[in-house]
């Protein structure tokens, strides 16, 4: 297991195409991969056991949510984005509204969708350092249609809460998350993922 991301540089005469990447992403199942963008891929090994509880937590909360609420779908942190900076990213957890998710087409659909969710959490695990992560979210604030982003770091117990053009704002050892009004209702309860 990779304690780090291992990065790829690509040379700017070799651009892997975003079908190409989409493929090497397929072969390459058991990793988590993501690309920045200047073309650098990051490989990341599965998350452990216990970051991965951590994740399905998250997910059940916002899947049950979701569902309740209809208005739009979540996904798994196996989903890619393709960003409007060419970045390919897999959040934690993510959602999007249905009317943002129904304006693309089937066939942009099955691959990774040209959009940024509406709503994104990343989980910061053991072997994780904080700064990337941060760098990530605030890449998440600059695209179109976010509106709130959730980092979790376990390991100092602070939820960093993003919203576009402003301060990020740090939540020390909650109990609870509110994630209104973007997701009205929906409040990440923290007592399984700490």
């Amino acid at each position: 297991m990779l304690s780090s991301p291992l990065i790829l540089h690509f040379p700017s005469s070799m651009p892997m195409t975003d079908e190409q990447f989409f493929d090497f992403c397929q072969e390459n199942r058991d990793l988590r991969i993501e690309r920045n963008q200047f073309g650098d891929i990051s490989i990341m090994s599965p998350a452990g056991s216990e970051t991965g509880n951590r994740e399905f937590n998250i997910a059940v909360q916002l899947g049950v949510w979701s569902e309740q609420d209809g208005t739009g779908i979540g996904f798994s942190p196996s989903t890619g984005f393709k960003l409007s900076t060419g970045a390919e990213r897999s959040p934690d957890a993510s959602w999007i509204k249905l009317d943002r998710w129904n304006k693309l087409t089937p066939e942009q659909q099955k691959k990774f969708a040209p959009i940024c969710p509406d709503f994104v959490i990343e989980l910061r695990s053991a072997s994780d350092n904080l700064q990337p992560l941060k760098d990530k979210m605030q890449e998440y604030m600059q695209e179109p249609g976010i509106q709130l982003g959730l980092l979790i770091d376990r390991k100092n117990r602070h939820v960093y809460i993003y919203r576009p053009g402003q301060i990020a704002e740090c939540l020390e050892n909650p109990d609870t998350v509110s994630c209104e009004p973007v997701l009205p209702g929906f409040v990440l309860k923290m007592e399984k993922i700490w």
